[in-house]
């Protein structure tokens, strides 16, 4: 359903996500973030996104 309440929030949420990587991207070189915590922030990320995949899946078998 396009333009689903759902949808729209799960835009929301990866434009936020967007917005995040941006502003740490800025970051990172002026305040010496490490090479941990930007592996950290990676995967955390790519864990976001697997689990908004999954809910998207949920959601979407139950307006079916």
């Amino acid at each position: 359903m396009e333009g689903s309440r759902t949808e729209q929030a799960i835009r929301r949420i990866e434009a936020a996500l967007n917005r995040i990587d941006a502003a740490s991207d800025k970051l990172a070189p002026a305040s010496g973030i490490d090479s941990e915590l930007t592996a950290r922030h990676e995967a955390l990320r790519g864990e976001v996104a697997a689990t908004l995949r999954d809910l998207d899946r949920l959601i979407e078998g139950l307006e079916q």
